[in-house]
């Protein structure tokens, strides 16, 4: 559905979870979920991130874009904010998700931009811009991430 690239990662970003033997692109790559809906990761750092999805393919039945469709792009926008932010020792969850749909959209690609709105030691906020191809706002939503520490590996 989506054309896939590899996001672009700041440098330190990669050393960091290379370090740890981690392969940053698949590890914030939109998941499963976001494959199935053709969310593609443009950029990546803890202070932008910037993602795209097909319409096709993601409408109600009234062959608009489906709200869930935008809330499924902006918490995978906002978490990944997040977990850069909180860093390799630490997982993002999400416990907060608010979306205001503003207009409907047909066709094309609608892009999201995620900025943070506070980035503390627990918590992450991210505000998440919804855009269509006219550069016209279609949703504007909100997600606060809790910063967990990644569980200790299991012995034996």
């Amino acid at each position: 559905m989506g054309e896939h690239t590899a996001p672009l990662f700041p440098q330190e970003v990669i050393d960091e979870y290379a370090a740890l033997g981690i392969d940053l692109p698949a590890l914030f790559s939109a998941g499963h979920l976001g494959e199935r809906m053709g969310v593609t990761i443009v950029e990546a750092a803890a202070d932008r991130v910037v993602g795209t999805m097909p319409v096709e393919g993601n409408t109600q039945p009234y062959g608009l874009l489906h709200g869930g469709a935008s809330a499924v792009l902006a918490e995978t926008l906002g978490s990944i904010g997040s977990m850069l932010h909180g860093g390799a020792n630490k997982i993002a969850v999400g416990v907060d998700l608010n979306c205001t749909h503003h207009r409907g959209v047909r066709n094309g690609l609608v892009t999201g931009v995620a900025t943070p709105v506070h980035r503390g030691r627990s918590t992450a906020t991210y505000e998440i811009v919804i855009t269509d191809d006219q550069d016209k706002r279609v949703c504007t939503a909100r997600l606060t991430c809790l910063l967990r520490d990644v569980p200790e590996p299991e012995a034996g």
